[in-house]
């Protein structure tokens, strides 16, 4: 990055410093010990799935009773997995799901099936784990699911909806893992990814129950022109393929305690912010919407600050959707790069106006990128190279032009996940 003095690289240097606060406070190894139930008087099976998986299961082993019986799989993305001693930490495709996740959870289903009434189902939850435990309902092949999962992820439709619609074609997700897990106890310990924190969203809710519908689902398909292979039409006009709701005995002997969320991430960093003296602006952890539209209001709050001579910071967490013409080429993106992407063109190369998006996991998108981070001559510098910033917002290839500048923030998987971060700084 080609700053242009030492007031600007000290800008960037807290902007990042305040990514990796964010990031530590949601460490499993410190969230997670607390949260953990009495040893059982039968055997402790852990399922640990999503992004956050292995260090969840790796925190779990170094907290557990080394003479208590424990045993299991941690499901996670590729990259994302770390060493433990007694669960097998298996690695598999995210966010369209491949063969390897396929058989992992073929296997879980295997386990779960087995404990009895002295055993504990440890379930431990992360963002990534609807795409990683994916085991269709019977009668629906993986590549229908992943042709139904790409179309989801290329809609636009938040992650609420489209945990909707996985719940309903899955043998796992909706509560359904904590059916076969019956007579045994279930315990899960969930880190959100979710805008609300809702415990049926993260994962999509494999072992709590599910109050959205199979008509729900259909809504959604025809609401998002999503084109469906007969087989699931056909599963979903069958009473099987509705979700276990609340009140279903599967859920007796259950527990569900989030051990960190996009709001405890954030409140840590406007703490540590009003610590240091500086005036902090919270917009909350919960923010939805198109990735692009969100930009242009922040950049306005920006601009309006720095026209009242109000410096400090803009902070805000949530997930946010970038929606793709289905038919059109794209480019390489990520909501957080085309947050960052809009932003820059909203500013309009404003003085004094700084801003670092990123994701928590480390991955934005499907890139190699955690996000990115833009200065005030981010245009000029853009223009210089002859690039047209517009083009590539308007082809979502926004990965690539931070690339061209030197500004993607790349700090590889960090092993937890409470969505995304992001700081505007004005000065």
């Amino acid at each position: 990055m080609n700053l242009g003095s030492e007031q600007e690289k000290q800008i960037i240097t807290q902007l990042q410093s305040l990514f990796h606060r964010a990031v530590a406070s949601v460490d499993p190894a410190n969230c997670l010990p607390p949260f953990l139930p009495p040893v059982p008087k039968g055997r402790t099976l852990v399922v640990a799935a999503g992004k956050a998986a292995a260090s969840m299961a790796r925190a779990t082993e170094n907290a557990w009773p080394n003479d208590a019986p424990l045993s299991g799989i941690a499901l996670t993305r590729y990259g994302h997995g770390m060493a433990c001693e007694r669960i097998e930490v298996i690695e598999a495709a995210h966010p369209v799901p491949d063969n390897r996740g396929y058989e992992a959870a073929q296997r879980i289903v295997s386990q779960v099936a087995e404990l009895g009434r002295d055993d504990l189902l440890l379930f431990l939850v992360s963002g990534g784990g609807s795409a990683l435990l994916s085991l269709p309902a019977p009668g629906i092949s993986l590549e229908e699911k992943k042709q139904i999962n790409r179309a989801l992820l290329m809609s636009g439709a938040p992650i609420g909806e489209m945990n909707v619609v996985r719940k309903h074609l899955s043998s796992i997700k909706g509560g359904r893992l904590a059916k076969i897990a019956q007579p045994a106890q279930v315990v899960t310990l969930g880190i959100s990814d979710v805008p609300f924190d809702d415990p049926g969203t993260i994962a999509s809710g494999p072992t709590v129950s599910d109050t959205s519908t199979i008509k729900d689902t259909i809504k959604l398909l025809n609401q998002y022109q999503i084109d469906v292979p007969d087989r699931i039409e056909e599963h979903l006009a069958t009473p099987g393929a509705e979700t276990p709701k609340p009140g279903d005995p599967a859920f007796a002997n259950t527990a569900f305690h989030m051990i960190a969320k996009p709001a405890d991430m954030l409140d840590t960093v406007v703490r540590h912010c009003r610590e240091s003296g500086h005036d902090v602006e919270t917009l909350g952890a919960d923010i939805e919407g198109e990735a692009r539209e969100v930009a242009r209001a922040h950049a306005a709050l920006a601009l309006k600050r720095r026209t009242n001579n109000r410096p400090g910071y803009i902070l805000s967490g949530g997930e946010t959707t970038v929606t793709v013409d289905a038919g059109k080429p794209t480019g390489k993106g990520g909501r957080n790069v085309e947050y960052l992407l809009a932003l820059t063109i909203a500013l309009n190369g404003a003085s004094g106006v700084y801003a670092l998006a990123a994701d928590t996991d480390g991955i934005d998108g499907s890139q190699d990128n955690a996000g990115a981070i833009i200065t005030p001559d981010t245009l000029a510098r853009a223009h210089k190279k002859g690039i047209d910033p517009q083009a590539m917002l308007d082809g979502h290839d926004a990965y690539n032009f931070f690339k061209s500048l030197g500004d993607l923030v790349t700090t590889g998987p960090t092993r937890t996940n409470v969505n995304d971060f992001r700081a505007i700084a004005i000065t």
